[in-house]
């Protein structure tokens, strides 16, 4: 089945989604419609899912390409190994910040994909956040493209880490950790911090070498068998998925043109403008939670 011969569905926004409209609205009518196109889509299809920080909103991590999110210059690669002050700022920020990114629970968006996995609409779930939220939410087959923010690893040795233990490790090098001041989460998991004078970074108890959250950071490549089994999802999928993510990052837009060139047909659901819009044949300007939700209770 290839795409051509899906018609163009329009578009659902988050006023045909509003949940204070009353019962039997138009509102509501053309919601349950939309909703009941999409489900037909997918109905008796193994479709794949890439989702992006637009469904994390939900459990209170903010998306810093959402519209109106404030410009943000996330830490590179060639900056953290090369900048040992920038390295400093970037763990203690990171540390603060990690207490509250654990703290987020999955939301309905999360577990609605969990239901429709387990039902075989989805035969997995790529995503580009590192908050290990899916997994949480009971999700199985989860291909995490840009890492997980609750293992480190060492760039010397490799060698594999709980992020739990080298938190542990860096409040016992810096005690001052333990006591912050009110913080403000970032999308990333890090927030800023200005006074590291003095701060202690932890190394890798096996070679002493530096250590380094397990997320892909700017400047840094997807690794190779994490997107072979990305494209290995897509390569089987009879539909792709793309759920608050606005593409603006290359991994995710390789993953789209190998959907495109397959002939799938796309769906977007994502507040706001995505780089997929123009090649999906369902664009659903809406939240993820409520309309993931809304599909999971059609085919689950």
């Amino acid at each position: 089945m290839t795409a051509d011969l899906f018609p163009r569905a329009g578009i659902l926004t988050d006023a045909v989604l509003a949940h204070e409209a009353p019962a039997g609205t138009p509102d509501n009518s053309t919601a349950r419609t939309q909703l009941d196109a999409l489900a037909d889509m997918l109905r008796g299809r193994q479709a794949v899912v890439l989702t992006g920080a637009g469904l994390s909103t939900d459990s209170g991590i903010p998306d810093y390409r959402g519209e109106g999110a404030p410009q943000r210059t996330p830490m590179t690669f060639q900056t953290f190994a090369s900048n040992e002050r920038a390295r400093k700022r970037y763990w203690a920020g990171s540390h603060l910040g990690w207490r509250h990114f654990r703290a987020a629970q999955p939301n309905m968006g999360h577990t609605s994909l969990m239901r429709l996995e387990a039902s075989g609409v989805f035969s997995g779930i790529i995503t580009q956040n590192v908050d290990g939220l899916h997994a949480r939410a009971g999700s199985r087959h989860v291909v995490e493209l840009h890492g997980s923010m609750d293992r480190v690893i060492c760039l010397v040795c490799g060698q594999a880490f709980g992020r739990d233990s080298v938190a542990e490790r860096l409040e016992d090098a810096n005690p001052s950790l333990r006591t912050p001041e009110a913080v403000r989460i970032a999308p990333d998991g890090d927030v800023d911090v200005d006074d590291i004078d003095g701060f202690t970074i932890p190394a890798c108890t096996v070679c002493g070498g530096m250590l380094k959250p397990n997320v892909v950071f700017f400047g840094e490549l997807v690794p190779t068998e994490r997107f072979t089994a990305a494209q290995s999802l897509v390569q089987a999928a009879e539909a792709f998925v793309i759920a608050g993510s606005s593409l603006a990052v290359n991994s995710g837009i390789r993953l789209l043109e190998q959907a495109r060139r397959r002939k799938l047909p796309i769906i977007v659901i994502n507040r706001g403008a995505t780089k997929g819009d123009g090649r999906a044949v369902l664009k659903l300007d809406a939240g993820t939670s409520e309309t993931l939700a809304g599909l999971a209770d059609r085919l689950c």
